[in-house]
Formats: C-alpha cells, sequence, structure tokens
C-alpha cells in the first residue's frame, strides 16, 4: 500500500473514531471543561495526530491509548452526575472572593490571585469599584461571576411592573429555502400560513435565507440576495382600509335599516368601530 494511501486511511479512521469519543463526552464547552477534561483533551488530540502521521506506530496500540484517555473522564462525569462528594473531589468547589461587600483575602491567595488579577477582571465585567460589589466567587471552571448590591444593579421589567408576561423566543420557520415543520407547530402555524405571508410580501420560499416570527406573530425575512429588496409589510395598510370599510357599510346600514331598532344597534356599532379606528390609527399608520 502507498504511504500516502495508509496515511490517509489511518488519519480518516481517527478522525471518525475522535467524532465518536466527543459524541460520547457530550456538549460542554470548552470554558466549561474542567481541568482534568482539558488536559484529557489535549492528550487525546496529541496522540491522534502523531498515530495518524508515525506508521511505525502500531495503530491498535495507539487506540487503545485513546480508548482508554476518552473513556476515563467518560466514567468520572457518570459518578460525578450521581455522587456530589466525588464530583467535588474531580471538579472543585467555587471559592468565595467577596462576601456581604467584603474582599476574603485567604481566599484570594488560596487560588493565588493577586489584587491586580482580580481587579482586571472586575474591569472586563465593567466593575470599577469595589464597593458595587455584594458577592463574588471563581468557579471551577475559573470564571468568575459578581453579584453587585442591590442600588447599583440595572432596572429590570419586574423592578417596575408586578405583572411580567410570559415570552417565548423567536422560531426560525424558514431556513435556507425550506419550511420547518416543527418550529411552525410550536406556534400554531402551518405551511399555508407560511405560503400566504410569503405572497403578500410577493417573496418566493426558495429566495428566503432565513425568517423568523416572533411571540407576537410578527415575521422578519432576510433573503439569499442583498440586493432584492425585502418589499414593505403590507399587513397593518389593509387592516387600517378593512376598518374603514367597515365603518362605512353600519353607517350606510343604520340609515337603510327598516326597524328603529335595527338602526339604533347599526349606529351604536358604527360609532364603537369608528372609536376603535381612531385609537388605531396612529398605530397602523405607522
Amino acid at each position: 500500500m502507498p504511504q500516502w494511501v495508509e496515511v490517509a486511511v489511518r488519519s480518516f479512521s481517527i478522525i471518525i473514531g475522535l467524532f465518536i469519543i466527543t459524541k460520547l463526552l457530550g456538549k460542554k464547552q470548552l470554558s466549561k471543561l474542567s481541568f482534568f477534561e482539558y488536559i484529557v483533551g489535549i492528550t487525546v488530540g496529541d496522540i491522534a495526530g502523531t498515530l495518524s502521521m508515525d506508521r511505525d506506530l502500531d495503530l491498535k496500540n495507539g487506540v487503545t491509548s485513546i480508548l482508554i484517555w476518552a473513556l476515563f473522564p467518560l466514567v468520572t462525569s457518570r459518578i460525578s452526575l450521581r455522587n456530589k462528594r466525588f464530583r467535588d473531589f474531580i471538579e472543585g468547589n467555587a471559592t468565595v472572593f467577596v462576601r456581604d461587600g467584603k474582599i476574603l483575602e485567604q481566599n484570594l491567595r488560596k487560588e493565588k490571585y493577586t489584587i491586580d488579577e482580580f481587579l482586571e477582571q472586575l474591569r472586563k465585567k465593567d466593575i470599577f469599584s469595589i464597593e458595587d460589589i455584594e458577592f463574588a466567587t471563581l468557579e471551577s471552571n475559573g470564571d468568575l461571576n459578581v453579584l453587585l448590591k442591590k442600588e447599583k444593579q440595572p432596572v429590570t421589567y419586574g423592578d417596575l411592573y408586578s405583572k411580567v408576561p410570559h415570552l417565548k423566543e423567536p422560531q426560525t420557520i424558514i431556513m435556507d429555502g425550506d419550511i420547518l415543520d416543527e418550529p411552525l407547530a410550536r406556534l400554531g402555524l402551518n405551511r399555508a400560513w407560511v405560503e400566504a405571508e410569503m405572497e403578500k410580501r410577493n417573496i418566493l420560499i426558495e429566495n428566503v435565507f432565513i425568517a423568523q416570527v416572533n411571540p407576537w406573530g410578527e415575521m422578519s425575512v432576510d433573503l439569499f440576495n442583498d440586493h432584492l429588496k425585502n418589499p414593505p409589510k403590507k399587513e397593518k395598510q389593509l387592516t387600517l382600509v378593512i376598518l374603514d370599510k367597515c365603518a362605512t357599510d353600519l353607517s350606510f346600514l343604520s340609515v337603510t335599516a327598516n326597524s328603529s331598532e335595527n338602526k339604533v344597534f347599526y349606529h351604536t356599532a358604527a360609532a364603537s368601530l369608528e372609536e376603535l379606528r381612531r385609537k388605531l390609527r396612529p398605530l397602523l399608520e405607522g
């Protein structure tokens, strides 16, 4: 077998193996890896790279080594899920740097953190005064989390209003010109609705790069061809026209009705609709 073919086969096999191992280890982000998991990742990558290029190394021995290095964190993670003491031993605990607004100097020294490094991490979080901090902790993965004092925290919607509406995340209903049925089902919509909305905008679905629907049912569309202009939405204008027509029809019926009772009913309905139209006009014309 030619040398380049053997290297290609070994490399391809190792890539497939690493992909399977990565799937087994899960989707934990690099910043969330423990120190041990980080070392394991580097070691497995180094073994895989050497094994794919060095033809003198036995492939079986190399694969065995990779499996041992990869299976060890997999086993420890499964045990950690069921045993907190074991999890604390493997991953460590968070270290409190500030409690009740006071810096715990002994904990800084324990984690080999200088006050300059601590201040630098605070500045990265746009915190420039230690007096603003109520609580700060160094997580086991090295992240520094800070809780500001109540008077220094930004105002939220919940601070201003007692009743906070529940909002759902926007759903992507079209991607790369294909309609996605699962997000549509979450919204209680169907393909016919999408096609009708695209027809209103005079857009072909295959020309849509991505389309999303927000919790209020409004759709945003981005096209493949950025030079094509997305036609303006016409729903508001159509709603205003329909309201105008309904108000006019009710006024006409109030005049032409046979009985006085019907005339009063149509007149009241026309007045109510006219008041609604007056209130909605600034929003629909905006």
